[in-house]
């Protein structure tokens, strides 16, 4: 990429987006598009056909998503699908349809089956059943990474599919009802050390291992991989090394200073078991994590402690994420 080619980052106010458009930026890049979901609705067929018509971007880091922890996907099945399978469709068949030179397709590690060996190689994919709590958003997902081969065996186009593991770090979504696992304990010890509660309560026995990369770790990936990367088959975009939930919980604490009980709600669903992504494929292309969890549930808490102070609703997810 030139610095002077037109880049569009679809998503460019939500966690992953955003990380993008700092790295360019810094990097040099001074021809950036970004619009907001009020500006442009990716999921409307003919107001994207006119966006890529107008501007016809060189570059697509396509961001955009519905994204969301356990409750949320088992909340809104429907809208997991739907946005997702809409923002895809559009945004990479007007891509190849206005001359992008190449795109980016950002998935999600949930696309693999529940109960695959790991770690978790690209091979895996489709080899059995999908965690049910986030089946819809991960059949989505597989989706784009089927289109984006499709595009390139039958057209030539270059899309390229990224599979970042567990995401955090600034921007992240912190409201309980949609969150995942890592903001939502943050938000929680937080209160409660400002409260006095004796304790929290964490969904699930604790017991399930997730493999978590800092934000600004998948944007350094992302430009990395769109320099270097073109192949018909998906890369996974991860650290390459695991926690419980219960040993994430505690150096959360650690952090956020809260002296109180953990209470795990063995009630509440687990989700996959365990999920931590083979990356050797990755560090085969150059390109290894540098951002070590301490330091990023650091940096992740002193974000949000800076966005409680103002209005709540800054703790939700930006509506341009879509």
């Amino acid at each position: 990429m030139n610095k002077d080619d037109k880049i569009y980052i679809a998503g460019h106010r939500g966690m992953v987006g955003s990380a993008i458009w700092r790295r360019l930026e810094a990097e040099g890049y001074t021809n950036l598009i970004g619009r907001t979901s009020r500006e442009l609705d990716l999921t409307n067929q003919e107001a994207v056909e006119t966006f890529f018509a107008e501007n016809r971007p060189d570059y697509v880091f396509l961001a955009a998503a519905k994204v969301g922890g356990i409750k949320a996907n088992n909340d809104y099945p429907a809208e997991f699908i739907h946005q997702n399978l809409a923002i895809q469709t559009n945004v990479i068949h007007n891509a190849w349809k206005f001359g992008t030179t190449k795109l980016a397709f950002l998935g999600s590690s949930c696309i693999y089956p529940r109960d695959c060996p790991q770690p978790i190689k690209e091979e895996s994919l489709l080899t059995g059943p999908l965690e049910p709590t986030n089946q819809p958003y991960a059949i989505a997902k597989i989706a784009g990474i089927e289109m984006c081969k499709s595009y390139r065996r039958q057209y030539g186009f270059d899309a390229i599919s990224l599979m970042p593991t567990n995401l955090y770090g600034p921007g992240d979504n912190f409201d309980l009802e949609t969150s995942h696992v890592l903001p939502a304990l943050i938000r929680k010890f937080h209160e409660a050390k400002e409260r006095g509660d004796p304790e929290v309560e964490i969904w699930g026995t604790g017991t399930p291992r997730r493999e978590f990369l800092h934000v600004d770790d998948l944007a350094d990936a992302s430009l990395h991989l769109m320099r270097r990367y073109s192949a018909l088959e998906h890369i996974n975009v991860g650290v390459g090394t695991d926690i419980s939930i219960c040993e994430l919980a505690e150096q959360i604490l650690d952090v956020v200073g809260y002296q109180g009980e953990l209470r795990f709600n063995t009630e509440k669903p687990d989700g996959t078991p365990l999920k931590l992504l083979d990356v050797s494929r990755l560090r085969d292309f150059g390109w290894a994590a540098g951002i070590t969890l301490d330091n990023g549930i650091s940096d992740t808490y002193q974000g949000y402690q800076l966005r409680s102070k103002g209005d709540g609703s800054r703790l939700q997810p930006d509506s341009s994420n879509q």
